[in-house]
């Protein structure tokens, strides 16, 4: 995951939304050996965006080629990086954790549609001791590989502690990282 996540840091423009950046999560862990996708309506609907937004905004980017949709059917489309093919996981690895990414994004009890808020959410949780939930980063790579903004950075953090998904957090003010530990069962 932490490998997808700065490959989309470093291939996507600053200023690509962060819905479609969890578009482009998903077409980069779900695609096919020829850089094809096909997302189902269920899965653009359970993401809560606007699908067809976050493909524009993809094609715009030139990273992605939309083949059919959005629509009722779902989306298909051509994936036009070739630097995808170079990523390790096979296939059956990268679906489940394009499977993870959704069920860690979106936690049911919080029922929030803010797609900071669920990226960072993934972001954490790809990057934290799994036994313990601590986790550190410099937070320009948090805020660079999140398409967060430094004004937006500390308030994303703030909400997801008043949400009950990160139990506490802070900036180490010589070196600049971020220090977290998760909620108990996030």
């Amino acid at each position: 995951m932490g490998e997808t996540l700065s490959y989309l840091a470093a291939a996507l423009p600053a200023d690509v939304s962060a819905g479609a950046r969890l578009l482009a999560l998903q077409c980069a862990l779900r695609m096919n050996a020829y850089m094809h996708i096909e997302l189902p309506a269920g899965l653009l609907r359970g993401l809560r965006f606007d699908a067809e937004e976050a493909c524009y905004e993809l094609e715009r980017a030139r990273w992605l080629n939309v083949v059919n949709g959005p629509g009722a059917d779902g989306v298909a489309a051509q994936l036009r990086d070739a630097t995808l093919l170079t990523q390790s996981p096979a296939r059956p690895d990268r679906r489940r954790a394009a499977d993870w990414a959704l069920r860690t994004a979106r936690p049911a009890q919080t029922g929030q549609t803010e797609h900071r808020l669920w990226l960072l959410r993934v972001y954490l949780a790809a990057h934290s001791d799994p036994s313990s939930g601590e986790g550190q980063s410099e937070a320009d790579r948090i805020i660079r590989k999140c398409g967060l903004h430094d004004q937006g950075f500390h308030s994303v953090l703030t909400r997801l502690t008043a949400i009950s998904t990160v139990e506490e957090w802070r900036i180490c003010p010589d070196s600049g990282d971020v220090r977290w530990r998760l909620a108990p069962g996030h």
